[in-house]
């Protein structure tokens, strides 16, 4: 078992990695305050995984009161789905002394964080994330949210977890769309902020894939390292967390235009770092070899490197109402290099247009059908 620490001074919290994590009553232990305990999970996770962590509580002490379960998927990201979670926190009269925990991949974790988040004015949560991409990345920063017609994650709070427990032995499960979606933020951390962690990945991919557990390990302990330092410094976004979200302008305009669901987050973000990689290369900041690293490296993972066949229109649109917009102007996260993502909103919308027709999908004519 390994420890990363996010460092909030009074809400800092620890992350808790290793195979059989979650059946480990005192990782559980220190969180409980004497209230009820309420468990939210999705209809394919729970079956696995949901009797060994009401477990694991139960030998910590806890009184399990509750299990809410949403359906699978971005389509539960709703607002629909947040009442069906406050229903069963009320019906089991959780009170302000609970705990939600959440078990599942990041819809479960936005989703339940977002309810904690407002639930009596804020209660506690714990995460036990059981996806790679939310091990490596959104159950650890207190992002939580909803999504909204308009734009994904448009309606949530900053709520930061007591814990993440992330037992790596339930990758073994996760389907091997989910395993590469995942691998996208693993990329992403690297390119953004780690230029060393792309070489490994560069060395090591094939054991990521084939889920060896060792390597599993160290990609989701070094992008927790590197997004704990992030989100101690800036913890609301306000500078330096913004690089985390690179690829993500394009992505998320990906996953809004093609519709929820129809893109895995972590395939929609692989696609838009190709794209903010081509910027980055227009913009004179990116070797194209560099570039070229890295569309060579998401191709590896089995991950798409064009997006929808979308009007750019139909991108910029989208972008402008991401709430990483400033002022009305879109904020693009791009590489001066390796590992080295900067923020910038006065690229040239020629340079944008452009690498979103380099990097997507051509729409089929009625002599090319």
């Amino acid at each position: 078992m390994e420890t990363v620490r996010v460092e909030l001074g009074r809400r800092a919290y620890p992350i808790h990695i290793g195979a059989g994590a979650l059946d480990a009553e005192p990782l559980y232990r220190s969180h409980l305050r004497g209230g009820r305990v309420a468990v939210v999970s999705n209809t394919v996770v729970a079956p696995i995984y949901s009797a060994r962590v009401k477990a694991a509580l139960g030998r910590a002490g806890a009184q399990v009161a509750t299990e809410v379960l949403v359906e699978d998927g971005e389509s539960a990201k709703s607002w629909a789905t947040l009442e069906r979670v406050f229903d069963g926190l009320l019906a089991a009269r959780i009170g302000r002394d609970g705990l939600i925990v959440a078990l599942g991949g990041g819809v479960v974790g936005d989703l339940a964080g977002f309810a904690a988040a407002v639930y009596q004015r804020g209660i506690d949560f714990l995460q036990v994330p059981t996806t790679l991409l939310a091990q490596v990345d959104s159950s650890v920063g207190g992002k939580t949210a909803v999504n909204h017609a308009r734009g994904k994650n448009m309606i949530g709070a900053f709520h930061q977890p007591v814990a993440v427990v992330a037992d790596v032995g339930t990758l073994a499960t996760l389907p091997d769309r989910e395993l590469r979606a995942g691998i996208a933020e693993v990329i992403k951390h690297g390119f953004a902020l780690d230029a060393e962690l792309v070489s490994w990945l560069e060395s090591h991919l094939e054991r990521l894939l084939a889920r060896d557990t060792e390597a599993l390990s160290h990609v989701v302990r070094r992008s927790c390292e590197l997004k704990a330092q992030v989100v101690a410094a800036d913890e609301r976004e306000s500078g330096p967390r913004a690089l985390l979200n690179f690829g993500h302008t394009f992505g998320h305009a990906i996953e809004a235009g093609a519709g929820y669901g129809a893109w895995l987050h972590g395939e929609a973000v692989a696609a838009g770092m190709v794209m903010a990689a081509e910027l980055s290369v227009r913009a004179g900041m990116l070797a194209a070899d560099d570039a070229a690293r890295l569309k060579r490296l998401v191709q590896r993972a089995g991950l798409p490197v064009q997006g929808p066949p979308l009007a750019w229109e139909r991108y910029l649109e989208l972008m402008a109402g991401d709430k990483k917009a400033s002022a009305g102007r879109i904020r693009y996260v791009v590489l001066q290099g390796i590992g080295q993502a900067i923020l910038r909103h006065d690229l040239e919308e020629r340079d944008v247009r452009a690498a979103i027709a380099a990097a997507s999908a051509k729409p089929q004519t009625a002599a090319s059908r």
